[in-house]
């Protein structure tokens, strides 16, 4: 089964009040068996406009990204995160297609 991921762009407008949100979320996440790939840190955007934070979560299954999000547990996080924070978020299945013939090689 392919996976999932939450591809997120956060700008966090209230940094204290955010840290309530980011508790909360580790509920759902562990249920889901989320982990975290990246988590905001420094970046380079060379095309776009993205936000200050760009998050990327993976998720066991496609199935278990749409739950997660869709969840009493994660409808408590949001709840702490309105007004705390602006997202951009896209949940999508993990691609499992060909790949550029040698990439392999070159990873």
């Amino acid at each position: 089964m392919t996976k999932g991921y939450w591809v997120a762009f956060v700008d966090v407008l209230d940094p204290e009040g955010y840290k309530a949100y980011v508790a909360e979320n580790a509920t759902a996440f562990r249920k889901y068996g989320a982990r975290f790939l990246t988590r905001g840190g420094q970046g380079e955007n060379p095309e776009g406009q993205p936000r200050s934070r760009v998050v990327v979560i993976e998720f066991p299954t496609y199935d278990a990204a749409i739950e997660c999000y869709h969840s009493p547990e994660y409808a408590r996080a949001m709840a702490l995160r309105s007004g705390k924070s602006i997202m951009d978020l896209a949940i999508v299945p993990g691609y499992d297609g060909p790949q550029p013939e040698g990439s392999a090689d070159r990873i």
